[in-house]
C-alpha cells in the first residue's frame, strides 16, 4: 500500500524553482467531480476515461473537502488522532476521489502536471495511465503528462487519502484538513534556475539558459559567470528588487532579484553587514472559510497588516507557504525563516520511540521534503534561513537534511529548535524561554551542555526565540521586557511571536469553531485559537501592543526636548498634539533632522490649568506613500505628561468627606448599608470583588484551577457593622471564600462631597494568602439603559498590568458593546486602564460620572463575570437586564502561561493592605 509506505513518492519529476514563465499553462482549478469513501480500499476504476461520474458531487479545487460538507474538520495540537504505529494508518481512512475533464488547446504538446499542495497523500492518473504518487502536503509535485495527453478530451483522476504514512511527519499544531488545497496546473514550463545575488553586487546563477537584468546592464549572462553590478541591497526595510529574465530555448521566465548577504560574525546574525533582529510572527496558512486554501487577496492582506504593525519577519510555521506569499515578502519586505513540512510531535507521547527523525527508513522522505522546499524557494531574497522542521525530536536524519542543504545553498544559515545541542544548525533556537533565561543567553551565561565539544560552538551562535509570547486570548504579557532584551544583547537576534491568526473556522451556531466543536473524540479545544489577529483578520489588542513594542522609532522626553531615534530609511513626519483632560489644546509638527538620532526642542506650550495635567503626544508618521501604507500612517508614537509649574491646578478632594449623608439622590439600605439608588439610577453595589473570568493563560497555565480550589469565584460577603455618625456612613464587611480561614476585611466609608458622593475603601487581608489575586476592586450594576461610556484615561483599547502598551492617555468614547474584545473563547477583557474619570450615560444623555482618586481600571459589560466565565463561545453571551461595572484598584497580569512563562513578578497582584477612593456625581 503506497499510502502506508516509507517512500516519499514515485513517478515524480525532479523538484525545481517556482517560476513565472511565458510557457503555455492551463489552470485546472474550478469544479471537479468528487466522491468520498470512508476507507482507502476502494476500486480505482474511476480513473478510466469512460467512468460515469454523473452521480458524484461537485467540489471546488483548491479546497478542503471537510469544509464543503464531506466529513468534518478535526483539531489536535500534539497527539495523533490515530494509533502511533508507523507507517500504518487505520482502515477508517477517508479517501477522496477527484475527476477533472479538460480539453487540450489546439497545438499543445508535452507538459507537466503540477500540484502545489495536496493533503496528505495522493495518486494521479491521466487518461487511465497511472503517473505516480506523492507525499509532502505543503510541497509541489510534478508529473510528466506528455506521453499520455491526447487531442480534445482528457481525464485527470486523483485519489487523496486523509491518513497515510506521511501523516506521521505532519503533526503540526493545526486542523487536520485533507484535500487538493492548492492549485493544479498543466504547464509546458520545465525551466529551473538558481540566482545568487550578494549585497556587494556580485551576481551569478545556475541553470541552462541566459540571465538578463536590464536595469543593471546585465544582458545574456551565461551560467557560472560572476559579474559585479552597482545594485542597492535588499532588506525588509528597503526591499529593492530588480526585474530579471531567464531565457532558455523553450521559454522565458521572470524573476525579481534581490541582492543581500546573511552572515554570522562573532555570534551575531547580520544582514548586509548590519545586525539583524527579527521582529517576527509565526504564520500558519489559515482562512476561516477556506482553511489552508488561502486566497491570494488574503495573503496580500496578511503582508500589509504585518508591515503596518511593524512586523519585519515571518517564520512559516510549520511548512513552506504558498509560493505567492514569498513573492509578497520579497516585494513588500519581510525576512523569512522558511520551514520544512516536518513535525513528529506526537511521538513525544511514546517517549520518542520510533520517531521518524531518527529512523533510517524515513531518511529519504525527510530529505525529499527538505530538497523540495529549498529547490522551490531558493530564489527568494526574503528567505534568509532554512528551518529543518519543528518539534520533531532529535536524530540522524536531521544531519542528512542539514548536510544536503549546506551543500546546495551555503548562503543561508540553518535553523532547528528541537535539538538543544545545536549539532546540525547555525543558530541556537528556543521556544518560550523565560525572560531570565533569554537574558542569560544574551550574556553568554546559559546552562552549559554536558558535551564541551557541542557547548562551545553553541555559545558562538546567535540566539533566536523561534516561538515566544504565546498570543492566546487576552495577552500576551511581557512583550516589552522581551524586546528590551533583544535590543540590549547583540547575540539575541529577536524572535517570532506565536502566532499570527486565530484558527477559528466559520460555524453557523458558534460563530467561530475550535477543537471539539465538530464532535472530534480527541481534540485540544481552543488551543488552535492563539493568534494576534482574530479569524476575520481584525487586529487583536495583542497585535496593537506588538506594533508598539516593535516600533522602529523611539522617543525619549526630557525637560523641554525630545530625542528621536529611528532605524528605518523611509521618510517620516513628526506631528505633535497637546491635550488637557482629553481635549486638544494645541498641535503642530516637529522639525526633526535626518539621521539615526536627533535631539529636538519642544514647542512653547500654552498655559492651561488642568487637574489631570497636560499630555504631549508626538507621532512618527509616513512622510510619503509607500507600497504598504499611505502617507500619514502612524509608525510610532511617544507621550509624556507635561509638568508646568504654576499652570496645573490641583483638584481638592475631601478625604474626610465634607457634607452630610444622605447626599442628594443617594439611597442606602438601612440594614446592610449598601447603595441602592444614585441620582435617579437603580444601583446594586458597589462591593469588593476579587474574581475575574479566567483568561486562556490562566486556564491552560493552571492558575484558574488554583483560584477555583481556593474559592475565589464564590466569595461570601458579611456585613459586620453599619455606622452613621458625623454625616458619614461607614460599613465594615468581611469578604471570604468558603472552606478557608482567609478573608478580606473591608471598610466602605461614604460621605457627601459637593453635589456628589465620595466612597473611600480600605482593604486589609486576613490570613496567609499564598496565591496572587485575579483582581482587587469594586463591582456594581446599573440599569440596562446605560449605552455609552466616555472616559479620560488610557485607550482607546483594553489594557492590563503587563499589556496595553498601545493604549495612550486621552479622551475616548465607546458604546458598551464596543468596549468588549471579541476573543473567540470568552474571557476577561475590555478593561480601560488609568481612568481618571468616566461618564456612563443612556440615550437621553443622563447618567453617572465616576472619578478616581487618582485613577482606576474600568470595565463595563452587559453580562456578569459569572456569565463570562461560563461561556465557551461568543454566542453564549447575551445581554441581561443590568449593566455590570467594575471599578478596579488593581488586576493581576495576564502573562503567557498558556504556552510559556507566567506573569512577571512586577505584574503579580498579591493580597496586601490597600486604600482607594471614588467620587460619584450626576451627569
Amino acid at each position: 500500500m503506497y499510502f502506508a509506505d516509507f517512500a516519499p513518492g514515485a513517478g515524480r519529476l525532479e523538484p525545481r524553482a517556482a517560476l513565472h514563465s511565458d510557457a503555455p499553462s492551463l489552470d485546472l482549478g474550478g469544479e471537479w467531480r468528487f466522491r468520498l469513501s470512508p476507507v482507502a480500499d476502494v476500486p480505482d476504476d474511476f480513473a478510466a476515461p469512460s467512468f460515469d461520474d454523473a452521480s458524484w458531487d461537485v467540489l471546488p479545487v483548491p479546497a478542503h473537502w471537510p469544509l464543503h460538507g464531506h466529513g468534518a474538520p478535526a483539531y489536535t495540537n500534539v497527539v495523533y488522532p490515530f494509533p502511533v504505529d508507523p507507517p500504518y494508518v487505520p482502515d477508517e481512512n477517508p479517501t477522496g476521489d477527484y475527476r477533472r475533464v479538460f480539453d487540450l488547446p489546439e497545438g499543445w504538446s508535452g507538459g507537466r502536471l503540477r500540484f502545489e499542495g495536496v493533503d496528505s497523500t495522493f495518486k494521479v492518473w491521466l487518461n487511465g495511465h497511472e503517473l505516480g504518487f506523492s507525499t509532502g502536503s505543503r510541497l509541489p509535485a510534478e508529473f510528466d503528462a506528455g506521453p499520455y495527453l491526447v487531442r480534445g478530451r482528457n481525464v485527470l483522476a486523483v485519489r487523496v487519502h486523509q491518513w497515510s504514512a506521511a501523516s506521521y511527519l505532519e503533526d503540526q499544531d493545526m486542523w487536520w484538513l485533507p484535500g487538493i488545497f492548492r492549485e493544479v496546473t498543466l504547464t509546458r514550463s520545465s525551466a529551473d534556475v538558481f540566482v545568487r545575488a550578494a549585497a556587494d553586487g556580485t551576481l551569478s546563477f545556475e541553470g541552462e539558459g541566459l540571465l538578463s537584468v536590464p536595469e543593471l546592464g546585465v544582458a545574456d549572462l551565461a551560467p557560472g559567470v560572476e559579474v559585479r553590478v552597482a545594485a542597492e541591497p535588499w532588506s525588509a526595510d528597503s526591499p529593492r528588487l530588480y526585474d530579471a529574465t531567464f531565457t532558455t530555448a523553450e521559454e522565458t521566465v521572470r524573476l525579481r532579484v534581490g541582492f543581500r548577504t546573511i552572515t554570522i560574525e562573532d555570534g551575531v546574525l547580520k544582514a548586509n553587514g548590519v545586525p539583524l533582529v527579527f521582529k517576527g510572527v509565526n504564520r500558519h496558512e489559515f482562512h476561516p472559510d477556506h482553511g489552508r486554501a488561502v486566497p491570494y487577496e488574503t495573503m496580500v492582506e496578511d503582508v500589509l497588516l504585518m508591515k503596518r504593525h511593524n512586523v519585519n519577519a515571518v517564520r512559516t510555521s510549520h511548512y513552506p507557504p504558498h509560493p505567492a506569499f514569498l513573492d509578497l515578502c520579497d516585494e513588500y519586505g519581510l525576512w523569512v525563516v522558511d520551514e520544512c513540512d516536518l513535525e513528529t510531535h506526537g511521538f513525544g507521547h511514546t517517549g520518542w520511540r520510533g520517531n521518524p527523525t531518527d529512523d533510517p527508513r524515513w531518511s529519504q522522505a525527510l530529505l525529499d521534503r527538505m530538497r523540495r522546499m529549498v529547490e522551490r524557494d531558493k530564489n527568494h531574497p526574503s528567505v534568509v534561513m532554512w528551518s529543518l522542521g519543528n518539534e520533531a525530536g532529535v536524530g540522524a536524519n536531521l544531519k542528512v537534511m542539514a548536510d544536503w542543504t549546506r551543500r546546495r545553498d551555503p548562503s543561508r544559515p540553518i535553523h532547528y529548535e528541537g535539538d538543544v545541542s545545536c549539532a546540525n544548525v547555525d543558530v541556537y533556537s528556543r521556544m518560550y524561554a523565560s525572560h531570565a533565561e533569554v537574558a542569560a543567553i544574551g550574556r553568554g551565561e546559559e546552562e552549559p551542555l554536558d558535551d564541551p565539544e557541542l557547548d562551545a560552538p553553541r555559545r558562538a551562535m546567535p540566539f533566536v526565540q523561534c516561538e515566544y509570547a504565546h498570543a492566546m486570548g487576552n495577552g500576551p504579557g511581557g512583550l516589552a521586557e522581551y524586546q528590551e532584551l533583544f535590543d540590549t544583547h547583540p547575540r539575541l537576534a529577536g524572535g517570532f511571536v506565536w502566532e499570527w491568526i486565530d484558527h477559528g473556522l466559520t460555524h453557523q451556531e458558534y460563530g467561530y469553531a475550535y477543537g471539539g466543536d465538530f464532535g472530534e473524540p480527541l481534540h485540544d479545544s481552543n488551543f488552535v485559537v492563539d493568534g494576534l489577529v482574530f479569524p476575520d483578520r481584525t487586529p487583536s489588542p495583542g497585535l496593537l501592543d506588538l506594533k508598539k513594542v516593535f516600533e522602529p522609532v523611539r522617543f525619549a522626553f526630557s525637560e523641554g526636548t525630545v530625542t528621536v531615534t529611528r532605524a528605518v530609511p523611509y521618510p517620516l513626519a513628526f506631528p505633535w498634539a497637546l491635550t488637557a483632560d482629553g481635549t486638544l489644546v494645541a498641535e503642530g509638527v516637529l522639525e526633526v533632522p535626518e539621521g539615526e538620532s536627533a535631539e529636538v526642542k519642544l514647542p512653547a506650550l500654552p498655559e492651561v490649568a488642568e487637574p489631570g495635567g497636560l499630555w504631549l503626544t508626538v507621532q512618527a508618521v509616513l512622510g510619503a506613500d509607500l507600497p504598504w501604507a499611505a502617507a500619514g500612517h502612524e509608525v510610532a508614537w511617544g507621550q509624556t505628561r507635561v509638568a508646568t509649574a504654576g499652570r496645573t491646578a490641583t483638584r481638592v478632594s475631601g478625604a474626610d468627606g465634607g457634607g452630610t449623608l444622605p447626599a442628594a439622590g443617594a439611597a442606602f439600605d438601612s440594614r446592610t448599608g449598601r447603595l441602592t439608588g444614585l441620582f435617579g439610577l437603580d444601583v446594586e453595589g458597589p462591593r469588593l470583588e476579587l474574581w475575574r473570568a479566567p483568561v486562556d493563560n490562566e486556564r491552560f497555565g493552571g492558575l484558574e484551577w488554583n483560584w477555583r480550589q481556593l474559592g475565589l469565584h464564590r466569595l461570601t460577603h458579611r456585613v459586620d457593622a453599619v455606622i452613621r455618625e458625623d454625616g458619614v456612613l461607614t460599613v465594615r464587611s468581611r469578604v471570604a471564600p468558603a472552606a478557608t480561614d482567609l478573608g478580606m476585611n473591608v471598610t466602605y466609608r461614604w460621605s457627601a462631597e459637593g453635589e456628589g458622593l465620595r466612597l473611600d475603601v480600605h482593604v486589609v487581608p486576613e490570613g496567609e494568602w499564598t496565591l496572587p489575586l485575579p483582581r482587587l476592586g469594586l463591582a456594581m450594576t446599573l440599569p440596562a439603559s446605560v449605552e455609552e461610556v466616555v472616559w479620560f484615561g488610557r485607550g482607546p483599547g483594553e489594557a492590563y498590568p503587563d499589556t496595553g502598551l498601545a493604549a495612550r492617555v486621552g479622551g475616548f468614547g465607546a458604546t458598551v458593546e464596543e468596549l468588549q474584545t471579541p476573543y473567540v473563547y470568552p474571557q476577561e477583557n475590555g478593561q480601560r486602564a488609568d481612568v481618571r474619570w468616566a461618564r456612563l450615560t443612556g440615550a437621553d444623555g443622563r447618567g453617572l460620572r465616576i472619578e478616581g482618586d487618582p485613577a482606576f481600571g474600568l470595565t463595563v459589560r452587559r453580562w456578569s463575570t459569572e456569565d463570562l466565565a461560563a461561556a465557551s463561545h461568543l454566542t453564549d453571551l447575551r445581554p441581561g437586564e443590568r449593566v455590570h461595572v467594575h471599578l478596579d484598584h488593581a488586576q493581576h497580569g495576564v502573562g503567557t502561561a498558556a504556552c510559556g512563562p507566567g506573569v512577571l513578578p512586577l505584574y503579580e497582584l498579591h493580597a496586601r493592605e490597600a486604600r482607594f477612593a471614588f467620587r460619584f456625581s450626576a451627569v
